[in-house]
């Protein structure tokens, strides 16, 4: 990778290992689907008047459907959920769950026409990252049936953060990135609008809440998503996933020392396990998507 996809890596990184911290505060007054209407409709605000200056909008007329489904799977299912499921564990295990994405991606790419040869060491870091799944879940990190709950949401979250690179690597990366992002969060905004208005505070959150979904909004989303497609475009959907590395470290961190949460052994081993698989499964270099080296023979 080039040093401007480097420096994106690193900058990608620790930006998503914080929004988990920030959604854990916000949640504490907000409804899940108000915490997730936010953050994605004030990106949307953003975004969508640069994209409609740079005429990138005018060109995604043939590519609505995976537009749809990008938002859906990237946005929809994701932020919400994941807002659910903070209400029942810890910001910490969230983000050790969420490092499982390379993992999922390297099983589902193949149904996406991404094929990226399974050797023996990309099948032993999938092993090894499912063992990490299994110790996280099995040593008494979790254990309520409530947690459990919130297991759930942040596995359904996982899925759909697998699908939204696969989608763009596909279908969308060969557009202007802020196009296809800012029309995605229109989408997302409207679908999650009535769940939101349905949920919506009787009084005036707090500052810190407020605050939250500011950088939630503006950070962990709007720049994160134009960091995103800029390295699936350059690095593929496995190798841009490998942020997932970096992310749990830094959600770890924050929640430890500033929401003083416990990791536990099962949590420990789970973080170096899953860690340490993601990068076995992810070793090796992206093959194009199906359609593009077949269009590259012609």
């Amino acid at each position: 990778m080039s040093w401007r996809a480097w420096c994106a890596f690193a900058a990608l990184g620790i930006i998503w290992g914080i929004p988990y911290f920030f959604i854990k505060l916000a949640v504490q007054e907000l409804s899940p689907f108000v915490v997730a209407w936010g953050r994605i409709t004030l990106a949307a605000l953003v975004l969508l008047p640069i994209a409609w200056q740079r005429g990138s909008l005018r060109s995604l007329g043939s590519h609505k459907a995976a537009i749809l489904a990008f938002s859906t799977a990237e946005f929809v299912v994701p932020f919400a959920a994941i807002s659910i499921g903070e209400r029942w564990i810890d910001s910490s295990v969230t983000g050790i769950l969420i490092a499982a994405v390379p993992l999922t991606i390297t099983l589902i790419s193949r149904f996406f026409g991404v094929h990226e040869q399974l050797g023996t060491w990309r099948l032993l870091g999938l092993a090894t990252g499912l063992l990490g799944v299994v110790a996280l879940l099995g040593l008494g990190t979790i254990s309520t049936p409530l947690q459990w709950a919130g297991v759930g949401c942040m596995l359904l979250a996982t899925v759909g953060y697998a699908i939204g690179p696969l989608i763009i690597q596909r279908h969308l990366s060969d557009l202007d990135s802020i196009g296809p992002i800012a029309a995605s969060l229109l989408a997302a905004s409207l679908l999650l609008l009535i769940p939101a208005a349905m949920t919506f505070p009787r009084t005036v959150p707090s500052s810190l809440a407020l605050s939250s979904i500011a950088v939630l909004g503006l950070v962990c989303t709007a720049a994160a998503m134009l960091l995103m497609f800029y390295l699936v475009s350059h690095a593929g959907a496995s190798r841009a996933s490998v942020i997932t590395y970096i992310n749990p470290i830094v959600a770890t961190l924050l929640g430890m020392l500033i929401l003083h949460e416990h990791l536990g052994v099962g949590g420990a081993l789970a973080f170096v396990l899953i860690l340490f698989g993601s990068w076995l499964a992810t070793r090796g270099t992206p093959q194009e998507p199906e359609g593009r080296r077949a269009e590259a023979s012609t």
